[in-house]
């Protein structure tokens, strides 16, 4: 009797110590979680910003000026 409570003693250790290893691993990937989604936030912030204010420039290159013209004129201008 005191050999199987022995044993069953051990088990219990072992699955206490196997649920802590797991805790501070799911405590760990929940921490890299959050600061990966604050990123992507971030960039995704920043691209948002930078595109709202891309939408509304009017072209200044040369090229954006030559496709207007192609667009208005129907035929293709020489590159």
């Amino acid at each position: 009797m005191e050999r199987v409570n022995l044993k069953l003693y051990l088990e219990n250790v072992y699955i206490m110590e196997e649920n802590e290893r797991l805790r501070r691993k799911a405590q760990a990937l929940n921490q890299e979680n959050k600061a990966l989604l604050a990123k992507l936030n971030t960039n995704h912030a920043a691209s948002s910003a930078s595109t709202t204010t891309t939408k509304h420039r009017p072209p200044t290159t040369a090229s954006a000026v030559a496709g207007v013209a192609t667009v208005k004129s129907g035929k293709q201008q020489p590159k």
